[in-house]
């Protein structure tokens, strides 16, 4: 891909986008084959499932967080009452049988989420593609009576078992013809059922929003690419990076929108001719201005225009022969595979496994095969050959130099990121929209942003995306430094640190002012956890009037949007608050209404998985240990919930589910059984700061320790700052980075909207004043003023919260004796995953 700089840049990129648009309309859409609205909200039984037999087993190239799928699988599966079988080393397994399929047990699948690769092995096998192999694997299922089948892996893993599922029929009327199964058997194991999952770091699947792996393959290439320039940086070296993705440019895009990385090669979007003088002119250019380090990623399949292939070892050569650099070249590889699953994979295999076993005793033998995926933060079923065949037509479209195609067919996610990345890698922004310096733009009009509330990992990339896209706009943007301290006190002593040689904090942002933020943890502009009202309301409107702004964004937690709910409720006293005003909520709480996800709290969520992690493995060595973990997130049990799941908690007290002595009486009969009669050696317990003020932390360590003496010891361990700190997770930096730019556009459409011919921008409308949120499937600007009723202010917390109907499933998956689980998939159709705003 072309990073071009100037106006020739801008007429090919709207040619790109138009391109894109154009090609959206011709698509071949299909019926879904599953139009079923789904089970969420009704309940299910534990033990409805008793007598039936599933197998689960990996397949192709393995992925972080297969393990979790797979315990998942056994454990929802035992809970309903199945036997569940592991079926080891993928098809060869199933078609070698004996001690390859063998029983899972709730035990078995204990302490392997945190590990990567596939504990049960994966394996090619030439013999599944013959039917005598499949012959063989028929009747190896049908010795176990095993007449379900959870696939984990890729398209090509998933069309296997599709064929294998069309084939059934007649594989055992043929082994029963040669009397190798009796005509019970034959019977009793009349149909086969499929459910997939995806299992790729490529994230190279139609049908889903993200494949189990693809988060952590980005954490390790981030990670790497983090470190890689602290020396490019002191050496002004140049590094050209191979990421995988031979079929697919996902890793390496979006690594290089997480990491600001200078040029990048996918094979989805290859280059113009002569790219070779461009990207040089444009390393030149950025060394010019001061940069001290070039970093370059190149997916293995990328290739040029004509098809041919780009290398990292050509760029290099290309580098060091016309610019003389200091150039070198890593090559990933499978580090990429490697390591512990990121959080968000943990969760996401143990969602769509438990989802797979729901969908198999939905099925009946006219269910189509189907595949577990996520849309949103929703878990979804989607017919698996029309997910396998708009697969294949992406690979068509690029064997065809097709480039165009194979864009749009990935997805208007994939787009986004593609035309997101082109816009802020530009060198400056245009000459006709606004000067290097950021002071002297086109439209005369002045934004403002601010940061407000704790620091949260993903502010500073939203800061750096806002601040450039407003450029390339012709907006001038003021930088509000340490939040309304900064707005009122900016140029004065006073609150303001006096030692800070600059005591201006409020001042224009340019281009390069921004450059590498987005891997930065905190808030560089500097934040304060406080609300407007504090400092009074008439001395806020009284300064953005001063300073002339038309436009303002505030980046932060609960504190954010309560303050820009109470501007937009002061606009009938001061007009300097009838201005566009949109909130970007970034807390690691998680606890802004009108979002399901707020920046910074999945970084939040790795920091506190890795810390258990260490935890329990402390646990391993001393034997029969009980920790009790104290997590952030105020009043909102969002962290303590999801990083139990991430972690195998065997619970997680929160806020807004009441602890009662009962509850902490029944988890000490359940650790004992645990620890007594299942052979594991450890537990852990989280708890939310504010979960319970009488069932406090040291109540809790303190009951458990008396309660359990014979059994287990018991320890506590608070988290505090740690849990804030840290570098931004790839989600977080790429969520931050789009999340601000269309935020941006918001903002821009609601002053073309209401400038007047004086230059002034009056809106005091309610949708001038918004909080940007995903919700579910879509990226939705609300009125704050109509967010207020949704709100429980007292404990700053929303009043509907989508993460709890998980709360059951981390019960279930530590095998607690629930008596009902809320299934929270639903059927949807691969064209439902094209949605505009989907990210």
């Amino acid at each position: 891909m072309a990073m071009q700089t100037g106006t020739s840049n801008d007429v090919q990129l709207r040619t790109n986008s138009q391109l894109i648009r154009s090609n959206r309309d011709s698509l071949d859409r299909k019926d879904s084959i599953m139009t079923d609205p789904g089970r969420e909200g009704q309940e299910l039984e534990g033990g409805s499932g008793i007598g039936r037999a599933i197998g689960v087993f990996t397949s192709g190239g393995d992925s972080q967080g297969m393990n979790s799928s797979v315990r998942a699988v056994v454990r929802m599966g035992s809970y309903l009452g199945c036997k569940v079988f592991y079926i080891k080393e993928g098809y060869q397994g199933m078609v070698d049988g004996g001690d390859n399929i063998v029983e899972a047990t709730w035990a078995s699948s204990s302490g392997i989420m945190q590990r990567g690769g596939t504990v049960i092995g994966s394996a090619r096998c030439k013999e599944f593609r013959e039917r005598e192999g499949r012959l063989r694997a028929a009747e190896n299922l049908v010795i176990k009576n095993i007449t379900n089948l959870v696939v984990i892996g890729g398209d090509g893993s998933l069309t296997g078992a599709n064929l294998f599922r069309q084939e059934w029929a007649g594989l055992l009327d043929e082994l029963l013809e040669k009397g190798r199964i009796s005509q019970q058997q034959r019977k009793e194991c009349s149909h086969l059922n499929i459910v997939g999952l995806v299992g790729s770091i490529d994230n190279d699947f139609c049908g889903t929003d993200m494949t189990i792996g693809a988060d952590t393959a980005l954490h390790r290439i981030v990670e790497a690419v983090d470190c890689i320039a602290t020396t490019a940086s002191s050496h002004q070296r140049c590094f050209v990076m191979e990421v995988m993705g031979r079929h697919c440019g996902y890793l390496a895009l979006v690594g290089a929108l997480a990491t600001e990385a200078d040029w990048v090669f996918i094979p989805e979007w290859p280059p113009e001719d002569g790219w070779e003088d461009t990207l040089c002119r444009k390393l030149a250019n950025e060394r010019s201005m001061g940069q001290r380090l070039n970093i370059i990623l190149v997916a293995e399949g990328a290739v040029d225009r004509k098809g041919n292939p780009i290398t990292a070892d050509m760029v290099k050569k290309v580098v060091t022969d016309k610019l003389k650099y200091d150039t070198r070249v890593t090559v990933l590889g499978h580090v990429q595979r490697g390591g512990k699953p990121t959080a968000f994979d943990r969760i996401l295999g143990s969602r769509m496994g438990a989802e797979a076993v729901l969908a198999l005793m939905d099925a009946t033998p006219n269910t189509p095969a189907c595949v577990c995926s996520l849309d949103g933060n929703q878990t979804v079923r989607v017919p698996l050959m029309e997910c396998v065949e708009r697969t294949q037509a992406v690979q068509k479209a690029m064997s065809e130099n097709n480039f165009e195609e194979a864009v749009r067919l990935r997805g208007k996610s994939f787009q986004n990121n593609l035309l997101t990345y082109r816009m802020l890698t530009k060198l400056r922004p245009p000459k006709d929209k606004c000067d290097p310096s950021g002071t002297s733009c086109s439209t005369g009009i002045k934004l403002g942003v601010m940061s407000i509330g704790a620091p949260a990992c993903g502010s500073n990339a939203a800061v750096r995306s806002f601040v450039r896209v407003a450029l390339t706009k012709g907006y001038e943007v003021l930088g509000l430094h340490d939040s309304f301290d900064g707005l009122i006190f900016g140029n004065t002593t006073g609150l303001i640190d006096p030692t800070l040689p600059d005591k201006k904090k409020v001042k224009p942002m340019s281009w390069t002012d921004v450059q590498g933020w987005s891997g930065h943890g905190g808030s560089l502009l500097g934040t304060k956890k406080c609300v407007g009202s504090r400092y009074g309301m008439q001395k806020i409107a009284e300064k953005l009037k001063e300073n002339n702004i038309s436009g303002l964004l505030i980046i932060g937690g609960f504190e954010a949007y309560h303050s820009a709910l109470e501007m937009a409720e002061a606009r009938k006293e001061f007009d300097a608050f009838c201005i566009p005003m949109v909130v970007i909520p970034c807390t690691i709480s998680n606890n802004v209404p009108g979002t399901d996800f707020s920046l910074g709290a999945d970084t939040a969520l790795n920091e506190i998985t890795d810390i258990c992690d260490r935890i329990k493995q402390s646990a391993t060595g001393t034997k029969r240990r009980v920790f009790v973990v104290e997590t952030m997130g105020g009043y909102c049990g969002y962290l303590a919930t999801m990083s139990g799941l991430a972690g195998g908690a065997d619970a997680a007290y929160i806020f807004e589910e009441d602890v009662n002595i009962t509850m902490l009486r029944d988890d000490v009969f359940h650790l004992k059984d645990k620890i007594v009669n299942m052979g594991v050696q450890r537990g852990l317990i989280l708890r939310n700061e504010n979960a319970n003020s009488n069932y406090t932390t040291d109540f809790i360590e303190h009951l458990f320790s008396e309660e359990g003496k014979g059994v287990f010891t018991c320890r506590k361990n608070v988290l505090g700052h740690m849990q804030q700190g840290g570098m931004p997770s790839p989600f977080d930096r790429n969520f931050g980075t789009k999340m601000a730019a269309k935020a941006l556009q918001y903002m821009s459409d609601q002053i073309q909207q209401s400038v007047e011919s004086s230059g002034k921008v009056y809106r005091n409308d309610p949708a001038s004043a918004v909080l940007l949120g995903m919700q579910r499937r879509h990226l939705s600007f609300t009125p704050v003023e109509e967010l207020k009723k949704t709100t429980d202010f007292t404990h700053r917390i929303p009043k509907d919260q989508w993460w709890l109907k998980l709360r059951p499933l981390l019960r279930i998956l530590t095998k607690h004796k629930e008596k009902a689980y809320t299934p929270e998939g639903i059927f949807a159709g691969v064209d439902d995953f094209e949605d505009e705003d989907n990210i």
